[in-house]
């Protein structure tokens, strides 16, 4: 077809579809268009085949979630602590030492690691969170056996190579400064000492750039000496595999691993007196926007109310529509995006709610998310609300167990927990049976504003009096005199 007859054809097509476009402009008018969305549909129906335990011999629990039809497994090695278990002033070693399994081990190089994974059709990943260390891969089936040898050989007899250390150090520091100059970066790291206090969760899981500097190869090849055994662990298996076969594999790769003579270190607590004000401003000079974040203390992950927790949350600010998003960035343009989270932990938990904006709006931002807070408590949500907020939440589970590996990761979490196993099918019957009661009761007892803590970082020139005449004991400190290591924050000659 030559030059000209294409460009005619264009032409014919591009006239017919402007002819169309008019007449449908001309046929379709505004009020044709809904004004309300559609009300959510019926939750779908979870069908999740109740997971598998045994135990093997050393201690190893092993657990399997067969899902026939697609020749995957992801394998996934959790140990039952994590960042919690972090020394004194050696913030971020537990997530530090995971990282640095995958770049050495069993006189394999970083390189020679990855390119094994690869050559596996597949990709290993490591690290730490609060109550849990994980090391995962995910392969076809006929890969499992090699897959979980290298695994094996990971986990167990990691190098820590003095050079891995110090690259890791490198760039773990550099990622921690680049982070810690975002204010709500730095905001959501100060109301973790609010709320924790001295306890195992108020420190910086990732470290800081002091405390990662701090630490040394023996302090690594200790922690995993103490944390990594097989009775403080657990070898998930979700995908194509049966409960016997995932024994026989964990046999052949973990059967031998011996269990140490030594007790397990106590837990600490995670929670203890705090010795930061309950508003605290930290000057960011220059900063061209403020963080703020508020937070309260919260139930730990085997509360009963949970479920109750989690739906409240939806509501306050667990998705876009939530009513933070809704009340500062649809309503009154204040931010990009408000949000929260609750973090419910092994024996405590936090609600942190979080928004970045201008410097000097940060003053309304904070009395917004206070209030939000406040009326979740004193207010009867809505049926209609409380409809849309399930959805989210049940659409959001059931995309997160589409994959093998998002399996995996819900089933550790009922694991690391002690929660029954077979609660990963009943999650959407426990979100459904939550009631508008039961929230305002939950939030009524967990969310008092006398409990509240409050950060606010930016240029606070142009914020801190008025936040400081609305909160008089509102405390300023400037971010370059910050001991990010100290439970109060401020160095221990200036306390």
């Amino acid at each position: 077809m030559n030059r000209s007859m294409k460009a005619f054809r264009l032409a014919v097509f591009t006239a017919a579809m402007f002819a169309a476009g008019s007449v449908l402009a001309a046929t379709t008018s505004a009020d044709d268009f809904p004004a309300t969305p559609p009300a959510p549909g019926p939750a779908p129906k979870l069908t999740v085949p109740t997971p598998s335990a045994q135990t093997l011999p050393n201690g190893l629990q092993v657990i399997s979630v067969r899902r026939a039809g697609l020749p995957l497994v992801t394998a996934q090695l959790v140990l039952r602590r994590g960042g919690e278990m972090d020394p004194p002033q050696l913030a971020g070693l537990a997530d530090l030492t995971a990282n640095l399994l995958s770049k050495g081990a069993a006189g394999k190089t970083a390189p020679q690691i990855a390119a094994a994974v690869e050559a596996l059709g597949g990709s290993l990943s490591a690290a730490a969170g609060w109550d849990q260390s994980a090391v995962g891969v995910t392969v076809t089936t006929p890969k499992l056996p090699q897959a979980l040898n290298l695994l094996a050989e990971v986990v167990r007899q990691p190098d820590f190579s003095a050079a891995e250390l110090k690259r890791a150090q490198a760039q773990a520091i550099d990622d921690l400064r680049l982070s810690l100059s975002r204010p709500t970066a730095l905001a959501s790291l100060a109301v973790g000492r609010g709320v924790f206090g001295e306890g195992a969760y108020g420190h910086s899981r990732s470290g800081t750039p002091a405390s990662i500097a701090r630490i040394s190869r023996d302090d690594v090849q200790h922690l995993h000496d103490t944390l990594y055994r097989p009775d403080n662990a657990i070898l998930i298996l979700t995908g194509d595999i049966t409960p016997a076969q995932a024994q026989q594999l964990a046999q052949g790769s973990f059967g031998d691993w011996q269990k140490p003579a030594t007790p397990l270190p106590p837990r600490p607590a995670g929670m203890a007196a705090s010795q930061v004000p309950a508003i605290l401003l930290i000057d960011q000079h220059g900063a061209g926007q403020a963080g703020v974040v508020v937070a309260h203390a919260a139930p730990p992950r085997n509360d009963a109310d949970y479920y109750v927790g989690t739906v409240a949350n939806a509501v306050l600010g667990g998705s876009y529509s939530a009513r933070l998003n809704e009340e500062i960035r649809i309503k009154r343009g204040l931010s990009y995006g408000a949000s929260s989270r609750l973090q419910s932990l092994g024996d405590a938990g936090m609600w942190l709610a979080a928004a970045q904006t201008k410097n000097p709006s940060a003053p309304q931002v904070v009395e917004l998310v206070m209030g939000e807070f406040k009326r979740l408590g004193s207010t009867r949500i809505s049926d209609d609300e409380l409809a849309a907020r399930k959805a989210t939440l049940i659409g959001g589970y059931g995309n997160s167990l589409e994959t093998t590996a998002g399996l995996a990761e819900q089933v550790g979490q009922l694991a690391i927990y002690g929660v029954k196993l077979e609660q990963i099918g009943k999650y959407i019957a426990q979100v459904q049976a939550v009631t508008p009661k039961q929230i305002e009761k939950y939030a009524a007892k967990h969310l008092d504003a006398d409990g509240s803590k409050v950060v606010v970082v930016g240029d606070a020139a142009q914020f801190g009096d008025a936040i400081r005449q609305a909160h008089p004991k509102a405390v300023l400190l400037e971010s370059s005199a910050l001991d990010l290591d100290s439970p109060s924050l401020q160095p221990a000659a200036s306390q």
